[in-house]
């Protein structure tokens, strides 16, 4: 208890932020007051320090090393300044973005000030943007690295700090994507050797006199986003949709509507209740589309003013989700459907190109057939965009998670805005001709099977969990998935020549039954990825592909039955 209460004295001492020093100093005194649980608190915060991956810095807001604060962000400004330094014969250029959440304008300056500071060329967004507007700039203004302070859907409490590299430091087909490994790792190293967060100036006058300079970006860059992104949408694209747009209290809202309008979609309505940016997201349990009762008010929206698509951002507006009409209500595409949809679209029109389709491993299957269909390269990549983003050739990429690159030559991670617009697009020329949506995925179930895919998604408390059923798993692997016998078991932690090392698991049936167990990158998750797949004859009718529909949710039940008994969650 000593020992943790020095520390804690020590890191007050040193702590930038006047809020997190008093809440830190508080925690002390009711810790030697014999506060356990408070003591417990310390203990977890002083516990070791955040650390800094391929998803940069995500934790708790809270003062202490393992949580976000601005001793924390000055610390990996400081270790990335030192990084790019030791990379390049001159100045390094960063740009740096930040959401709406609590902390982020403030992690964003300090950002600023420390890479100033440290003799680079510091460019500050004007305000809080969606993350697919910092990664078009990081490739539009050639810049060495770039930094997004958010936590994408996680839940309020939380921040994160991702990071981009570019310019002179990554020139192949990852320029402008999400770090990867080794560079995570050589980050951390830099940032290890900063030491105490006294000792990095990151005032104006050490800026000045080190040679560096900040500087706020302006409208502009907004300005070259959108126009940017309307390229997605040919020229006479037919738009009469009635839309429903909600940015789940994030910062995408007033972006994605105006880029829709810009396009020609002229109704659309905004969820009045989400449509701001609010830190605490009110009205949902948690910030993410794909989570139950997330669109609730979406549906309410479209209900009232008849709408023929609900389109869904998270709060940074990298993913996108949608909704379509169904007898009796509303349907939410899954992540892999919207896939197929805007693989099938890209595909077509990129036939015979030599393009490139790529979606991660836990994804369907699905678009490796469309991209074999049409005469395209196919790649499959590990969970994360910063994996599909670098695809040598790049013309679409995916991930089940809501995540979509449909533009790789403006911004190279999923982005939600230019989604929802080639998605609003699609949509309304399928209307134009009497078709929908549901009608093309009909279309693409006849041509490549029906592919059925799900999710056992186990949020836990205790890690330990995650890694108990890793283990097991390991030790007792399942020899049949619902009913069928495992033909392929690949521990994928070992690599591959086609894939780095990752801690996951897959398992193949001989009935094309998949399923793939690994454990969350971002949030407390042990997370099981479903699929099976049921051939049809293509001739099927709607009643026929209804029948095979349920037949494939049947094994997908058993098939998420299994898994869990196999995994003991």
């Amino acid at each position: 208890m000593d020992t943790l209460l020095a520390q804690a004295r020590a890191w007050a001492g040193d702590d930038p932020d006047p809020a997190t020093k008093v809440e830190l100093l508080e925690l002390i005194a009711a810790a030697e007051g014999g506060d356990q649980a408070v003591l417990d608190d310390l203990a977890d915060r002083f516990s070791g320090t955040l650390q800094f991956g391929t998803a940069g810095l995500r934790g708790a807001i809270g003062a202490g090393p393992m949580r976000m604060n601005r001793a924390v962000v000055i610390r990996a400004a400081a270790g990335l300044s030192r990084f790019l330094r030791e990379r390049l014969d001159s100045a390094p250029l960063v740009v740096i973005g930040y959401d709406a959440r609590h902390g982020s304008a403030q992690f964003a300056q300090d950002t600023a000030d420390v890479v100033a500071a440290a003799g680079g060329r510091a460019l500050l967004m004007p305000q809080a943007w969606p993350t697919p507007v910092l990664a078009f700039a990081v490739r539009h203004l050639d810049a060495d690295a770039g930094v997004m302070v958010t936590a994408s859907h996680n839940p309020p409490q939380d921040n994160g700090y991702k990071v981009y590299l570019g310019g002179r430091v990554v020139t192949d087909a990852g320029r402008g994507a999400q770090i990867v490994p080794p560079f995570d790792v050589e980050i951390a190293e830099a940032i290890e050797a900063v030491g105490a967060v006294a000792g990095v100036p990151r005032d104006p006058e050490v800026a000045a006199a080190s040679g560096g300079s900040q500087e706020r970006l302006g409208q502009q860059i907004l300005d070259d986003y959108i126009t940017r992104a309307l390229r997605v949408a040919p020229d006479g694209s037919a738009t009469d949709l009635t839309i429903v747009l909600t940015p789940l209290h994030g910062v995408g809202g007033a972006l994605a509507a105006r880029v829709l309008r810009e396009a020609g979609f002229a109704d659309v309505t905004l969820v009045a209740e989400q449509a701001e940016p609010d830190p605490e997201f009110p009205t949902v349990a948690f910030p993410n589309p794909e989570e139950p009762g997330a669109l609730d008010l979406a549906y309410a929206t479209a209900e009232r003013v008849g709408a023929d698509l609900i389109i869904a951002n998270d709060p940074d507006a990298d993913r996108c989700s949608i909704a379509i009409p169904e007898a009796g209500g509303w349907r939410q595409l899954s992540g892999d459907e919207v896939g197929a949809l805007l693989g099938e679209r890209i595909a077509s029109a990129s036939a015979g190109t030599g393009a490139t389709l790529a979606c991660s491993i836990v994804s369907s299957r699905l678009l490796s057939a469309i991209a074999a269909a049409h005469g395209l390269e196919f790649s499959a990549t590990l969970t994360g965009f910063k994996w599909i983003a670098r695809v040598p050739g790049l013309d679409f990429g995916y991930e089940e998670a809501l995540g979509y690159c449909v533009d790789p030559g403006g911004v190279r991670d999923k982005d939600g805005i230019t989604t929802a617009l080639l998605l609003a697009v699609h949509a309304a020329q399928l209307r134009s001709i009497g078709r929908s949506l549901a009608d093309a995925l009909d279309d693409i179930a006849r041509a490549y099977g029906v592919h059925v895919t799900g999710q056992l998604s186990v949020r836990v408390e205790d890690l330990s969990v995650i890694s108990d059923a890793m283990a097991r798993l390991r030790e007792v692997p399942p020899t049949t998935l619902a009913g069928s016998a495992v033909v392929r078991a690949v521990d994928l932690s070992a690599g591959s020549e086609e894939l780095p090392a990752t801690d996951g698991l897959l398992y193949e049936t001989e009935d094309r039954s998949r399923a793939i167990v690994r454990p969350s990158g971002t949030e407390p998750k042990l997370k099981c990825y479903l699929e099976v797949i049921e051939p049809i004859d293509p001739r099927a009718d709607a009643t026929e592909l209804a029948e095979v529909r349920a037949e494939a949710a049947e094994r997908l039940a058993r098939l998420r039955s299994d898994i869990a008994a196999a995994a003991g969650v």
